[in-house]
């Protein structure tokens, strides 16, 4: 409820700087450059690649750019600020950024595209679930709430981008045949890779995850029809494993003669180290696999991409499959 307060006040407050002469447009040197602002890198990422040779002619702003993930992240007055005048927002739509709705209604460029990720993928958009052996979710969260790491799949990837082309060509129409050449070439990239997990992962040895972690990674899965167990759903608060949930992921990785427990990027392997402890074999390795959820600042200047990150978790999956 603090957060919620505190949100809305900030948009309160935002809603008031037109009255200042604040940020209104004709206030500074970059007002005739495009502002993009997107929550999370992913987002970030295809942005600029779409925008090609025009990304100097843009503002692109990244909110999550000190590494603070999705289900964390809370909105600094300049954030507000920098959404109400944008003329392209670009956010998830989940549980997990609900504060974007309240930052939408203080929008001050009537003109404003925006895109919510989940709404762009349409029907793909599927709810998170527990599979066997999966710790439940806490009371206050909700269990029939969106999945939404819809960016993990490189199918929902491609539809996204060309969703995001619309809207630049819509907000910039005079370079709108530049923006769609530069969809043609990035959906290229994203169906070889696509391509290359479909191969790769329909003749592996193995065809089941098993996560001592969150799992972000179901859009991933259902396109390349996996099977997966984890410790908790993708968006879960929690971290302490119930024991329960570590002898039934031991108990999967001896069924399924499985000698890789995955982990996210960031994550204390402790608890998989445990599960891994209570295996028969007790030899399993641990590989950490990307979900992008993280991704700072640094990360971006030392040459992190979107294809990047999941081509580094393709040569992880090639490796523990096979």
């Amino acid at each position: 409820m603090l957060r919620k307060f505190t949100i809305a006040a900030m948009c309160l407050c935002t809603a008031c700087l037109p009255l200042f002469g604040c940020g209104t447009k004709g206030s500074g040197a970059d007002d005739n450059k495009l502002k993009i602002v997107c929550t999370i890198f992913p987002e970030y990422d295809w942005v600029n690649n779409l925008l090609g040779d025009h990304a100097e002619d843009a503002n692109v702003t990244y909110l999550m750019k000190g590494g603070t993930d999705l289900h964390n992240f809370q909105p600094s007055a300049d954030d507000i600020i920098s959404i109400s005048d944008c003329d392209l927002f670009i956010y998830v739509g989940g549980e997990s950024d609900s504060w974007a709705e309240d930052a939408l209604e203080t929008a001050i460029n009537e003109d404003m595209q925006v895109i919510k990720l989940l709404d762009a993928i349409g029907d793909s958009a599927v709810a998170e679930e527990l599979v066997p052996g999966m710790a439940a979710a806490e009371e206050d969260e909700d269990e029939d709430a969106f999945d939404e790491h819809v960016w993990l799949s490189l199918k929902n990837a491609e539809v996204i981008c060309s969703c995001i082309t619309d809207k630049l060509c819509a907000a910039d129409k005079d370079n709108a045949e530049d923006y769609r050449n530069n969809l043609a070439s990035y959906t290229e990239k994203l169906n070889a890779l696509d391509m290359q997990f479909e191969e790769m992962l329909g003749s592996a040895a193995s065809h089941t995850l098993i996560f001592g972690d969150r799992f972000p990674f179901r859009y991933f899965t259902n396109d390349y029809s996996l099977e997966y167990y984890a410790a908790f759903p993708g968006c879960a608060s929690q971290s302490d494993i119930p024991f329960e949930t570590v002898i039934a992921l031991a108990d999967r990785i001896d069924e399924t003669h499985s000698d890789t427990i995955f982990i996210l990027e960031g994550t204390d392997p402790s608890m998989a180290e445990t599960i891994i402890s209570n295996t028969e074999a007790k030899n399993a390795s641990i590989a950490v696999l990307d979900s992008l959820q993280s991704v700072s600042d640094s990360d971006i200047k030392s040459g992190k991409t979107y294809l990047s990150a999941m081509q580094n978790n393709y040569d992880i999956l090639k490796e523990a499959l096979n």
